[in-house]
C-alpha cells in the first residue's frame, strides 16, 4: 500500500498533492513546521481531508523515525522559500541555503535510512550548475544532494506554476501570461518543443504529475523535464 508523506505541504503544490492523494484514497502524511504560526488551521484543513499531520523537527533522526513510524513509502519534497519570505522573517532562516537545499538534502537522507520506495523532488526548470541566480543554483546543488543520499529519487523540474496562491505573486502570474501567450505563437509556427518545454502549469496539473512520476518504476533516477510532466 502506498502511504505519501508530503514535505511542503502547506505550500501551493504541497496542498495541491495532498487534496489529490486523498481524492484517490491513499493515506497522506501532510509535513507541517512545528513553530508554524498557523498550525492550528493546517491541522483543521488536512485532518478535514482524511490525512495525518505530521509535526516532526527538522533533524535527521526524527525525519527518519516518523518516516518509519507512519509506514511512508513515497516522500515529496516539495519545499522551497522566496525573496518575500527572507524579508519578512528573516534571511538566515529562511534562506535558499538553508530551506531550498538543506531541507531536501535531510530529508533525503532520512528517506534513504528509513528504506522510502520512491523520494520526489519538485526543483525547477533551468536549475543547473551554470544557472542564473542563487534561486536555480541552491536548488541544483539540492539535486545533487538528492541523488547522493542514496534513496530511489525522481526529479521533477516545471516552468511556471500558476494558479490562485494564499499570497499571491503578481509578477509570476503576469509573466505566466506573458510567456504562455508568447509560446503558444511559436508553437503555432511549429516550436512545439519550445512551447511545451517552458509553458505554465497549474498547481493542480503539477501534483497530478508528480504522483504520475512517484508511481512510474521506469523513472527511478530520472531527472523529468517540464514538457514530460504533462499528463
Amino acid at each position: 500500500m502506498t502511504v505519501a508523506f508530503v514535505a511542503g505541504a502547506t505550500g501551493f503544490t504541497g496542498k495541491a498533492l495532498v487534496a489529490l492523494l486523498r481524492e484517490r484514497g491513499t493515506p497522506a502524511v501532510a509535513h507541517v513546521r512545528p513553530d508554524s504560526r498557523d498550525l492550528q488551521h493546517w491541522q483543521a484543513l488536512f485532518a478535514g481531508q482524511g490525512a495525518q499531520v505530521d509535526t516532526a523537527p527538522w533533524q535527521l533522526e526524527a525525519m527518519t523515525q516518523t518516516l518509519k513510524a507512519r509506514g511512508v513509502t513515497h516522500v515529496f519534497c516539495c519545499v522551497g522559500t522566496t525573496q518575500a519570505r527572507m524579508k519578512a522573517h528573516g534571511a538566515a532562516q529562511n534562506s535558499y541555503e538553508a530551506v531550498d537545499y538543506a531541507l531536501p538534502k535531510l530529508l533525503a537522507q532520512a528517506a534513504a535510512a528509513a528504506g522510502v520506495q520512491r523520494f520526489v523532488y519538485l526543483s525547477s526548470l533551468g536549475a543547473g550548475p551554470n544557472a542564473k541566480g542563487a534561486y536555480l543554483q541552491w536548488r541544483y546543488k539540492a539535486e545533487q544532494a538528492v541523488q547522493a543520499a542514496g534513496v530511489p529519487f525522481t526529479i521533477a523540474r516545471p516552468s511556471i506554476i500558476t494558479g490562485q496562491r494564499d499570497q499571491p505573486r503578481v509578477a509570476e502570474a503576469v509573466a505566466g501570461k506573458v510567456l504562455d501567450g508568447a509560446l503558444g505563437l511559436l508553437g503555432m509556427l511549429g516550436a512545439t518543443t519550445l512551447h511545451n518545454r517552458y509553458k505554465s502549469t497549474s498547481d493542480a496539473r503539477l501534483a497530478a504529475a508528480l504522483l504520475r512520476l512517484a508511481l512510474d518504476p521506469a523513472l527511478v533516477g530520472q531527472v523529468v523535464l517540464s514538457e514530460d510532466l504533462g499528463e
